[in-house]
């Protein structure tokens, strides 16, 4: 009996032993938690309630609109649209699966997704690796949106997004000059490291970027403001509420010196063939036209080209994404003459009153330099030389100048030095001399000059080379008594906040120490060659006094005493045809300088350009379709139709003319209006 009391005393007291060490033990838990719990709320109560606030809040950048670009008159040539586009976040959901190609075949049941569209999201997913979101389908219509949200549940990791997309109403109209935008590229976004933290933030949420043209020239401006949202979040990260927004800022507008109309009318008169031309008011500098042909079409970029589109333009013989305007360089054949003139005026090298008989051939050494057929045009002074186009009087005179003093003269009007126009990429060109030649080339045998290499720079040739806006620019310089400016393509930049308007006024560059008796006579000169010279045609029955120079330049070397036959060469190394003009040519207001590549003799396929080109700004006439016809084939001299009203001929894209149709063109903007007060030369 004794026995089991002391058995069950001792299980008491162990029980009751367990008993404490459980409740020691418990007490210690709640003393744990409790501490941390204090810990917690007390210690890291800021901390812990700034995370969960991030966790529930999430700051949503918004894209601001992208400016507008007009030209001088108000027509918008670049503009924005919204639209819903159909997107990927291959970071979360099904979109992280391994096989998407299963995940796209199951969206097309819903929305349609072409080849096309599957071919460009596997390009962005190699290109884009890392983004948030990547758009499968884009532009969808009303009713794609509402199938996809009606079955939305069956696909997380896919969304419908509201996303702006860039538009160029006129289509390939000015489309070198406009430049395009498309998505930001890993080299791209990497150059962005660099930028200060401000702009870094403010191209957050920003998938595209200009990309040429105005578009890249001008991405600050016409970027504008990013804004952002608060908004709450769900544990699935779903947007719940919005607690707080504020709105992005667009960018400026863009009102540019160029005349559309004007560009579209040139861009017609090239027709099929390809060349440049650039056309500007010696008085300040605007360019009034900017053209590269052929041009192509800039929306094609917006939604990410496809590989088909970018291999014709890329491997096409045209060259259609060469903006020859700019970085095109061209032999100026006799253009080069008048320069010449004044270079030797300037010198002293030779008087306008000394006479050089030209009998059609040069004799230089061992060498025969020929002229126009091997006709000569008897004795001329400077004046006759540039009426008549005397290649031997050239020949002589670059012999007397030589290359050093050619380039040293020259140099200042612009050839070889880029002009410092508002647009990236421009080219220098060449002005040859000595030191270019040893800079150049690396052999010392090719790096001598020889004396007969000096003869065809007289004549344009040789080493010559320069873009039509070198070509412009140095024109204008040379009839406006030497008054230069830098070339600007755009005019003002307007605030759209607040409607100010800043004029962007082109640099005013140091005067060239032209003598008015100099200028005179080139200017005589080159109204003498629509006179009685080689655009006398052309400028037949012109009611305004216009001064030019044609020029035939060689699109590849011939080989010594053998006949140009263009019958018989292929198409892409005939002779280019250039022409420089200004009118009125007593007070210039328009200079021009134009290429047609291939095109044979100046007087035939380029200086009919330059008649149109005068009759629209100085008389507010737009050729007659057979004007247009035979200015396309090469076979117009002066207007051969009744010449319309500018105003009365739509732009490319519109159904019918005047100020309706051009406000139709652009698509809706708030507080935008379509046309500005005309600024261009009043009509006649």
């Amino acid at each position: 009996m004794n026995t089991e009391l002391r058995n069950i005393e001792q299980e008491i007291g162990r029980f009751r032993g367990r008993l404490f060490a459980a409740a020691v033990f418990v007490l210690l838990a709640f003393a744990l938690l409790a501490a941390r719990l204090v810990h917690l709320q007390v210690f890291r109560h800021e901390d812990l309630a700034t995370q969960a606030e991030n966790n529930r809040i999430a700051v949503v950048p918004i894209v601001p609109n992208r400016g507008l670009i007009v030209d001088r008159n108000g027509v918008v040539l670049a503009t924005n649209y919204s639209a819903y586009t159909l997107e990927l976040a291959p970071q979360r959901g099904r979109a992280a699966a391994a096989d998407l190609d299963a995940l796209i075949d199951e969206l097309a049941t819903v929305v349609e997704i072409a080849a096309r569209d599957r071919r460009r999201f596997k390009r962005l997913q190699e290109e884009l690796k890392g983004a948030e979101s990547l758009p499968i389908r884009t532009k969808l219509s009303d009713e794609e949106v509402a199938r996809f949200m009606a079955q939305r549940f069956r696909f997380p990791g896919v969304d419908i997004k509201a996303r702006l997309f860039r538009s160029y109403p006129l289509g390939d109209t000015g489309s070198h000059l406009l430049g395009y935008i498309g998505r930001i590229n890993p080299a791209e976004k990497k150059a962005m490291e660099d930028w200060d933290e401000a702009d870094q933030g403010n191209y957050k949420g920003t998938d595209y970027i200009g990309k040429l043209g105005l578009e890249q020239s001008y991405e600050r401006q016409l970027h504008g403001t990013a804004g952002f949202e608060e908004v709450e979040t769900s544990a699935s990260g779903r947007a719940v509420r919005r607690l707080n927004s504020h709105p992005p800022t667009p960018g400026n507008k863009l009102v540019l010196a160029i005349d559309i109309r004007l560009q579209a009318l040139v861009e017609t008169l090239f027709g099929e063939r390809r060349g440049a031309l650039v056309a500007l008011d010696p008085r300040s500098g605007e360019v009034l036209a900017f053209v590269s042909k052929p041009t192509f079409d800039p929306n094609l970029f917006v939604d990410g080209i496809d590989v088909e589109s970018w291999r014709d333009l890329n491997e096409s013989a045209d060259k259609p994404l060469l903006n020859r305007a700019l970085r095109g360089t061209y032999p100026p054949g006799s253009t080069f003459k008048p320069f010449m003139a004044i270079a030797a005026l300037n010198s002293g090298k030779r008087s306008p009153t000394a006479i050089i008989n030209d009998g059609g051939t040069y004799q230089f050494g061992n060498h025969t330099f020929r002229s126009h057929g091997d006709k000569g045009v008897g004795p001329v002074d400077m004046h006759r030389s540039i009426v008549k186009s005397s290649n031997v009087y050239y020949y002589s005179l670059a012999n007397e100048l030589g290359v050093d003093l050619i380039h040293d003269q020259l140099e200042p009007f612009g050839f070889g030095v880029r002009t410092g126009i508002d647009v990236d990429g421009e080219v220098t060109g060449v002005l040859p001399s000595t030191a270019w030649k040893k800079r150049y080339y690396k052999r010392p045998e090719q790096q001598r000059w020889y004396a007969g290499e000096t003869i065809s720079l007289g004549i344009g040739q040789g080493y010559n080379n320069f873009t039509m806006l070198q070509l412009a620019s140095a024109t204008a310089a040379l009839v406006s008594g030497g008054q230069r400016y830098k070339p600007r393509l755009v005019r003002e930049i307007e605030d759209v906040i607040t409607g100010q308007r800043k004029h962007v006024a082109s640099d005013a560059l140091q005067p060239l120490p032209l003598k008015p008796e100099h200028v005179a006579l080139i200017r005589d000169a080159l109204h003498g060659v629509t006179q009685e010279g080689t655009s006398t045609r052309v400028f037949a029955g012109a009611p305004y006094a216009s001064g030019g120079k044609t020029g035939t330049a060689q699109a590849v070397g011939i080989k010594a005493n053998e006949k140009y036959n263009a019958a018989r060469i292929d198409e892409y190394k005939r002779d280019h045809a250039l022409y420089i003009a200004a009118a009125p040519i007593d007070a210039p207001t328009v200079v021009l300088a134009v290429v047609v590549e291939n095109a044979g003799f100046g007087a035939a396929a380029a200086a009919p350009i330059a008649r149109r080109v005068f009759d629209y700004l100085l008389l507010g006439a737009y050729p007659s379709d057979e004007d247009l016809a035979a200015t396309r084939e090469g076979k117009s001299a002066a207007p051969i139709g009744t010449p319309r009203r500018a105003d009365e001929v739509p732009l490319p894209g519109q159904a019918a003319p005047g100020a309706a149709a051009a406000a139709a063109t652009a698509l809706p903007a708030p507080a935008m209006p379509q046309r500005l007060a005309a600024t261009q030369p009043p009509m006649r």
